[in-house]
């Protein structure tokens, strides 16, 4: 777990004193291509009778000649759009914890869907429609980004290059392949560290300004085999608190069903509902990358605190890396 001790000793990585912040801009990719059923964050100016965008404050008569001119906005968002954490509440299982031979749907730590991560069943009264009222239909009570965010996620990460070692095209790396690159690049990674892994998968995004060839798109950057029982049981023996990669998903999507597993995102269910690892997706590294293997570093320290919002099964976040 993220610690005092963690922190200090992200903080003895830091030598150099430079900064990177590792999100992408909030709206990229600009349309829909990676998930159909989240959408680009909407920007409008706030109202109360006038609009609030370049607002001349008039008092009238009583107190007329005021100066301020004043800008105010709301935002509409999705969550787990762009750079993003997950949260415990994002990926449940079904789990027998009754014993009954009946599994039900749970999350960490045995967390009921139905009364602790709670919403409506009516399609009605999900998602955003143009002219509809906004009511709160969904609320994580348990296992809400919230509790990650009181921690303020601070501490020693290490990155993990899989573009200097295979390149930009999309593969799928197991536990061998991941061996591979700790041993050849003398990477440490201790318990209680975060580790971020660099695909190359978002640099595209930015270098295409946010508007990807989806066919090329498809074809880009390594994702990490979830179905591979040893590099689950490396996850699990390393004592690490979260992984982030710079692609989609951190893992192959759609997972193939095996004898050990018939999920559809096994790395997921192993990391957020068995071990309660956080996942980070679509985080921009390659910069950082880049920065790191000139300097012959791996670690550094990562601040990354998601937005400290009840209830919600995932949080945007600007994570910087200093080194």
């Amino acid at each position: 777990m993220l610690s005092a001790e963690t922190t200090l000793r992200g903080v003895r990585t830091v030598t150099a004193g430079e900064t990177f912040s590792l999100s992408m801009p909030l709206d990229y990719p600009k349309v829909s291509l990676l998930n159909a059923a989240r959408h680009p964050p909407v920007i409008r100016p706030t109202q109360r009778t006038d609009t609030i965008v370049n607002y001349n404050v008039d008092l009238g008569a009583l107190d007329p000649g005021r100066t301020d001119v004043l800008s105010d906005d709301l935002a509409v968002i999705y969550l787990q759009y762009s750079t993003q954490w997950d949260s415990f509440a994002h990926a449940g299982s079904k789990f027998d914890v009754d014993g009954s031979g009946s599994p039900v749907p749970v999350y960490y730590n045995g967390y009921r869907a139905g009364t602790d991560i709670a919403g409506t069943s009516d399609v009605a009264e999900s998602g955003l429609r143009q002219g509809a009222a906004v009511e709160e239909t969904a609320h994580a009570h348990a296992l809400g980004i919230e509790n990650m965010a009181q921690t303020g996620v601070q501490g020693r990460a290490v990155l993990v290059d899989l573009a200097a070692h295979f390149g930009l095209e999309r593969q799928v790396i197991g536990f061998e392949q991941w061996r591979h690159v700790l041993e050849t690049d003398d990477i440490v990674i201790e318990p209680g560290d975060m580790v971020l892994v660099h695909t190359g998968f978002v640099e595209y995004i930015m270098e295409s300004g946010g508007d990807p060839d989806p066919e090329e798109l498809a074809r880009r950057g390594a994702v990490l085999d979830g179905t591979d029982q040893q590099l689950l049981q490396w996850i699990t023996d390393s004592g690490i608190v979260a992984i982030a990669a710079d692609n989609y998903a951190v893992e192959n999507y759609p997972g193939v069903r095996t004898e050990h597993s018939a999920s559809i995102l096994p790395l997921h269910e192993h990391c957020l509902f068995k071990l309660g690892v956080h996942l980070g997706e679509l985080w921009r590294l390659t910069p950082l990358a880049h920065w790191l293997r000139e300097n012959k570093r791996t670690s550094f320290l990562l601040t990354a605190p998601p937005l400290m919002l009840s209830g919600a099964v995932g949080s945007p976040v600007t994570p910087v890396a200093t080194v």
